[in-house]
């Protein structure tokens, strides 16, 4: 049996020897580099932070004392040493999550994976303790340089420092990255307090020498304070976080286990709110991921099986984020005006292209989609068209940035959200089914949603002519879905089967928002074949709807909406509205997400779940045609007669 087999709970952590923990260690990332190799996920994060979650399993008491992940997704290690071993099913249905998870163990406190979060949690839990007189807990945040670049951190960090009496451990687990490296003031500062060396060291070396030759006139301790302060400011910067009234350890080499311990008793044992600042690398321990300079292996696919001898491998698919990234490299070689935006997402979003080929016209501003999305109007104020390239999930951060600064000033600012909808393995916090909702409400906002790759292309160029007022273009992840031809165009929306019965009014209208259009097209070739006339648009334009959609409704007898977003207040209830507003007397039905927080699984497995199939659809919209021609027939018959 290996030293992890044996771990079931912290407390087999804390039994076993100083001496047997990089053993330990070894076993942990073997182990890491095995299992998430075949099922995908986040290896660099999680490789770098093996030492140091070990140190807090041994120092810290969980759950007693909550141990805190901000995002989240380098919670591997915590879950193995909390009795979660079995990753054969890490981020798939029924497996363990990628994030943690509240269901899946005691010691799992938050969900969150949205970053720059864990030290408002830490504020509230540590507040809770003092007035519930729980002073002998600590409240454990551990946040990555990366995420503290994101305003709300700031926000929390000033009001921890407030409370000396809240046991706060807050670790700064510094790589220099986030998905990427990470940038501006915060970055340099602390990349100044990783060259240093420690000013501790220094001290002993004064002591000693004052010792052999006291400073004549004043007291021994006031020379040694006077000495540590000139040794402090001459080769360590000034200290942001003891500014704020914060006791600051480190930095600490973070994957030596011991030292690490060392600082973190410390921090415990004062009684206070501490920063223990701990330099670590991502992808610690595999060479792949120490040498990929994109991003050190944060998140990684399944690996795929080797082709057989003689076997081609087959072509990759087209990606939806590749399609975005060369269309906004053409557009930048077109228009000067045209700048890029991204929070600390510059690979992920597809911006790193563009980044490289008008390295002046881009802009990473770290975790901070608020920042972002008002810096973005005041470059739109300033004559240029900036395109914000962000995922869906985190639009929601900025929305009041959206709403208050680019709508309210009317400007010209791009928001291209990518992963919208169903996105699949990261569960809950990363599908994107909120935005068509919440955008609804945004006054002047132009909303589109590309089907396939050319209307990915040509909706973009659609988008970026607009300097008025805001737009949004949303695609979801992964593989590109087959092109459609339009059959034919109706103002701005595209007509994309008409399997007609010959009627005056024909049976289904059915509206097919973006991705979804492939779905719609197989539901109408379906119920054609049991002689229901349908026909399927695709809008384009989801916000505003265009005035011909009112015209084609009124010639069939039901209108049915399919879209990748949560039900609620989406583009089928603005269909509906719609309708209404024109006094049009026919019944909407909405298919879509319900309002609840998905757990991970495969997007396939979750639309399926969710009913968003063909064959599912198929069936209910022949039973609701069925039912409203009854109705109508019921409806005619007496005037016939």
């Amino acid at each position: 049996m290996t030293l992890l087999d044996s771990l079931r709970t912290p407390g087999d952590l804390k039994r076993l020897p100083a001496d047997s923990l990089p053993q330990l260690a070894a076993e942990i990332r073997e182990f890491l580099v095995t299992e998430v190799s075949r099922t995908g996920g986040h290896l660099g994060p999680n490789l770098g932070v093996v030492e140091l979650t070990m140190a807090l399993h041994r120092v810290f008491d969980s759950p007693r004392d909550p141990i805190l992940f901000d995002t989240g997704h380098q919670s591997y290690v915590h879950k193995l040493l909390t009795g979660r071993q079995d990753f054969s099913g890490l981020r798939s249905k029924g497996g363990l999550s990628g994030y943690p998870s509240r269901a899946e163990s005691e010691h799992d406190f938050i969900e969150n994976s949205h970053a720059s979060t864990v030290l408002s949690y830490a504020d509230g839990l540590a507040k809770a303790n003092v007035i519930q007189r729980r002073a002998d807990r600590s409240v454990v945040a551990v946040i990555g340089d990366g995420a503290l670049t994101g305003g709300m951190a700031w926000e929390a960090l000033n009001n921890i420092a407030a409370g000396p009496d809240r046991r706060v451990v807050i670790v700064v687990n510094d790589n220099g990255r986030s998905y990427s490296p990470t940038t501006g003031g915060l970055a340099d500062h602390l990349a100044s307090l990783r060259m240093t060396q420690g000013y501790e060291q220094a001290l002993e070396l004064a002591k000693t020498a004052l010792n052999r030759a006291p400073v004549v006139g004043q007291p021994l301790y006031e020379a040694l304070h006077g000495v540590k302060k000139g040794i402090k400011d001459a080769i360590q910067p000034q200290m942001m976080f003891e500014d704020l009234g914060l006791k600051y350890l480190g930095p600490i080499d973070g994957h030596d286990e011991q030292s690490v311990e060392k600082a973190l008793r410390r921090a415990r044992d004062f009684g206070g709110p501490v920063i223990v600042h701990c330099l670590t690398q991502k992808g610690k321990g595999h060479a792949p991921a120490e040498n990929h300079e994109e991003d050190q292996f944060h998140a990684i696919g399944a690996a795929k099986p080797a082709p057989a001898a003689g076997e081609q491998p087959a072509p990759a698919p087209q990606k939806w984020t590749k399609v975005f990234s060369e269309e906004i490299v053409s557009l930048g070689a077109e228009r000067s005006d045209i700048v890029g935006i991204t929070a600390a997402m510059l690979h992920p979003t597809g911006l790193a292209p563009f980044a490289a080929a008008y390295p002046d016209r881009c802009f990473d501003v770290g975790i901070a989609e608020q920042h972002a999305a008002t810096s973005a109007t005041g470059l739109a104020m300033g004559g240029l068209h900036p395109v914000m390239a962000v995922y869906a999930t985190f639009l929601n951060r900025c929305f009041d940035q959206v709403l208050m600064d680019a709508a309210l000033h009317r400007q010209g600012v791009t928001l291209c959200l990518d992963r919208s909808g169903v996105t699949g393995p990261d569960g809950a916090s990363h599908h994107g089914m909120w935005d068509l909702s919440i955008l609804q409400v945004v006054p002047g906002l132009r909303l589109a949603v590309p089907r396939d790759a050319p209307r990915l292309r040509e909706e973009l160029r659609e988008a970026v002519a607009v300097e008025d007022a805001p737009t949004v273009l949303r695609y979801p992840t992964g593989a590109v879905a087959p092109e459609i031809d339009a059959v034919e165009r109706l103002g701005t929306m595209d007509v994309l089967r008409r399997t007609t019965r010959g009627a005056a009014c024909e049976d289904l209208l059915l509206v097919a928002v973006g991705p979804m259009a492939q779905t719609c097209c197989e539901v109408a070739d379906r119920m054609a074949d049991q002689g229901i006339g349908v026909t399927v648009v695709d809008p384009r334009w989801v916000k505003p709807l265009d005035p011909a959609l009112v015209e084609e409704a009124a010639r069939h007898r039901v209108v049915a909406v399919v879209e990748d977003n949560g039900r609620a207040g989406a583009v089928g209830d603005a269909v509906a509205r719609t309708l209404r507003d024109a006094d049009l007397d026919v019944p909407v039905r909405t298919f879509g997400i319900e309002q609840e927080f998905l757990h991970h699984a495969k997007r396939d497995d979750i639309l399926a779940q969710l009913g968003l199939t063909p064959q599912s659809l198929a069936r209910k919209l022949t039973e609701t045609v069925s039912r409203q021609a009854d109705r109508q027939d019921a409806d005619e018959e007496p005037a016939s007669k």
